[in-house]
């Protein structure tokens, strides 16, 4: 599989970016990896590393970065030939399967929808995270790619979600929730009911169960939960500040309280913040564009790097997008009056 890893994104970047494309490459005879950015730089920082990977590691000469401080259309028309532009560029081109970026969410998408490299039927791509719950994990759908929906997004989340949950966490007959304000039918703004009559009319295996509420989320009472995108966003910024507070507050006091056990709280509590860190995940993938893209946190390491390139492959490999264009055939939605 050939990646385009945009080696300019990030907070950190491109250290980061080199580094963990070295590591996804050793790791994996089989993936390529197009380092698309500034040619100088990454040249210079290649040279450092010394000779890695033969010619499976290439630099993509591009002009300018998207700043996270930038609006992503304006940043796109000021700079057209910026790292991530051309990243998509060259998977619309069909010279990469794959696009990886930790630069602005805003500026993936919008590069993204710019190609209008979608799958057949598709009408907006989604992002979607997979989030720890009490009983395992769960998607939630959409997180920031689309925040204003129409019904018929939504419905598309849902099978999307639900294919990415049964494929890649292994959940045989993902239960599909609509979130809400409250749990009742009738409930919600007019998007949400519509959203809610398409879903419940659904027939031929997606497993909808109705509404759900945000304190649902956590508790693992559906695996896919279906969202506008500014909802999704915040219900995602609000969790992981929640939980760095929270591991933060009882990690405190757990350790406070203890004697010369203390050294053992205390790598406990670094193993638990360890296993739930994005750095372990990589990425979150953009679901719904022909090829695959994997969005990664601003500040990601060459940990996260790794990871978002494995988890690309795992993706590409589980051939997750025929699923999708499969199983959205069957699916018709009934329309909204």
């Amino acid at each position: 599989m050939r990646i385009a890893l945009d080696a300019m994104g990030g907070d950190f970047a491109p250290d980061p970016n080199v580094d963990g494309a070295i590591a996804a490459l050793a790791a994996n005879p089989n993936l390529e990896v197009l380092l698309v950015g500034d040619q100088a730089q990454l040249e210079s920082l290649l040279d450092q590393r010394g000779p890695s990977c033969g010619n499976r590691l290439r630099i993509v000469a591009a002009d300018g970065v998207a700043g996270m401080d930038e609006k992503p259309t304006e940043a796109l028309l000021k700079k057209p030939n910026c790292s991530i532009a051309v990243c998509w560029k060259l998977m619309a081109a069909k010279e990469v399967d794959g696009v990886v970026s930790a630069g602005s969410t805003g500026a993936v998408v919008a590069a993204g929808l710019r190609t209008r490299l979608f799958l057949k039927g598709i009408k907006r791509p989604g992002i979607a995270v997979v989030l720890p719950t009490l009983t395992g994990k769960a998607v939630l759908l959409d997180v920031g790619a689309n925040p204003a929906a129409r019904p018929e997004h939504l419905f598309q989340y849902a099978v999307m979600g639900s294919i990415y949950s049964r494929d890649v966490l292994g959940i045989a007959n993902p239960k599909v929730g609509l979130m809400n304000i409250g749990s009742e039918d009738g409930k919600g703004n007019e998007l949400i009911r519509d959203a809610h009559e398409i879903l419940d009319a659904t027939q031929h295996g997606l497993n909808f169960i109705g509404n759900v509420e945000g304190r649902d989320l956590y508790q693992g009472a559906v695996d896919v939960i279906v969202c506008e995108g500014f909802v999704g966003n915040v219900v995602l910024k609000v969790s992981e500040g929640m939980a760095d507070m929270m591991l933060r507050k009882i990690s405190h006091e757990v350790v406070q309280r203890l004697g010369g056990e203390k050294h053992v709280a205390a790598q406990a509590f670094h193993d638990i913040g360890k296993r739930y860190s994005y750095h372990e995940s990589g990425g979150a993938p953009l679901l719904g564009v022909d090829g695959v893209c994997m969005i990664c946190h601003g500040s990601s390491n060459a940990m996260s790097i790794q990871n978002a390139l494995r988890v690309a492959v795992e993706f590409d490999d589980r051939h997750i997008n025929s699923q999708i264009v499969g199983e959205l055939a069957k699916m018709v939605p009934v329309a909204t009056p």
